[in-house]
């Protein structure tokens, strides 16, 4: 159902892009939406800030534009790890922690002028991990932790403690795991 056949107005399409990702349920690329709509990206990033400014749940991860429904992220299970690692092992922690059935909520680092800079990851599975480090090289975007010596948190979810304690030891095994705060 593509849009650039006819001209919509500004809240028209916002409404729309609302819909879109209320009902995709997986993420969408602001070029996606771009291209569909006959706009360009930065009329996608402020529709998508103006949505969010009304309270809409949409987080922007590395994937594209999602909206948390509660329910679907609701894991009854989280703590926050530290780990410190060069960028290179990136993707050999991520797939630790989604082969234990682990989601990676976020990554943390401590800036010292801006202080915690987060970013919304949401990498459950290792399809995830490989779209995340493949968008990373494809834009020569440097890790977070390149900020601070290797030195990050992540909030970890899971459905049970079991997975969460397994994959911290696996972390701690590979030496990646600095300490847990959980």
């Amino acid at each position: 159902m593509s849009q650039s056949s006819k001209k919509m107005k500004a809240s028209e399409r916002r409404e729309y892009i609302l819909s879109l990702l209320k009902h995709r349920g997986a993420p969408i690329t602001g070029s996606s939406l771009a291209e569909e709509m006959n706009v360009t990206r930065q009329v996608i990033v402020g529709d998508v800030s103006l949505l969010k400014a009304k309270n809409e749940p949409i987080v922007a991860t590395s994937q594209g534009y999602m909206y948390m429904s509660d329910a679907k992220e609701d894991l009854s299970y989280q703590r926050t790890i530290v780990c410190q690692h060069e960028g290179k092992d990136t993707e050999e922690e991520l797939n630790i922690l989604v082969d234990h059935g682990v989601h990676v909520q976020d990554v943390v680092v401590e800036h010292p002028v801006y202080g915690d800079l987060v970013a919304r990851l949401r990498i459950s599975n290792r399809r995830d991990v490989k779209k995340f480090i493949e968008k990373v090289r494809s834009t020569n975007a440097p890790f977070l932790l390149e900020l601070t010596g290797g030195i990050h948190t992540h909030t970890i979810a899971a459905e049970n403690e079991e997975a969460l304690d397994e994959a911290e030891m696996a972390l701690k095994d590979a030496g990646i795991l600095m300490r847990s705060n959980g």
